[in-house]
C-alpha cells in the first residue's frame, strides 16, 4: 500500500504547526476550545470568543501531531501550497521532499543565530523570536553584523516559506 501525500510530507515538515508559517490557529467555537483545553493546551480568547491556540503548538511532537485525531478544524482543512502542488503533480513528492529538506536547514540556520544572540524562547513562533532579538541594540561592529545575518537568514526563510508553502503574494513581493 502506498503512503499517502500527508504521511510522505507533512510529517517530515511540521511547519504548519511548529511557529514557522503561522503565529497561532483560529478555533472555529467554543466547544473546540474547550475540547483543546480538556486536553490539556492553552487556549487565547479572541476579538469573536472561540479562541486562538498559539504557535508552536504545544501537541506537535518533532514534527507529528500529538492529538491528530482531536486537533483543530483549521488544522484539518490546511493544505500548504506545497501539498497542493504535489496532489496536482506540478511537483514530485521526491522535490517536496527537498523543498521541505531546505526550508529546514534555513530555518536551523535562523535558530543557531537566535541561539548565539539569547533568542531562546522556544515558545514564540519564529518570526517574533526573530524580531524581539533584533530590536534590542545595535551594539558592537560584531554584534551589528551578527544582526545583519540574522535578517538575511529570516528572509531567506520568509522567501522559501512564501514560495513554496504559503504561495507567493499577489504582487510577488515578498511581506514581511
Amino acid at each position: 500500500m502506498k503512503p499517502s501525500l500527508t504521511s510522505t510530507l507533512c510529517t517530515q515538515c511540521g511547519m504548519c504547526c511548529d511557529g514557522t508559517l503561522f503565529a497561532d490557529v483560529e478555533l472555529v467555537g467554543k466547544a473546540e476550545a474547550k475540547r483543546l483545553e480538556i486536553m490539556g493546551l492553552e487556549v487565547e480568547e479572541n476579538e469573536r470568543g472561540a479562541g486562538l491556540l498559539s504557535q508552536p503548538c504545544p501537541a506537535l511532537k518533532g514534527t507529528r501531531c500529538g492529538i491528530y485525531a482531536h486537533r483543530p478544524q483549521c488544522c484539518r482543512t490546511f493544505e500548504c501550497q506545497l501539498l497542493q502542488d504535489v496532489r496536482l503533480g506540478a511537483v514530485t513528492v521526491e522535490r517536496g521532499a527537498e523543498r521541505i529538506a531546505e526550508a529546514r536547514r534555513r530555518i536551523q540556520r535562523v535558530k543557531g543565530l537566535l541561539a548565539e544572540f539569547g533568542g531562546t524562547d522556544t515558545h514564540l513562533p519564529l518570526k517574533e523570536r526573530c524580531a524581539e532579538t533584533l530590536a534590542g541594540e545595535a551594539g558592537t561592529p560584531g554584534v551589528r553584523r551578527m544582526r545583519a545575518e540574522l535578517e538575511a537568514a529570516m528572509t531567506s526563510v520568509e522567501t522559501i516559506i512564501w514560495q513554496t508553502f504559503l504561495g507567493a503574494p499577489e504582487s510577488g513581493k515578498v511581506v514581511g
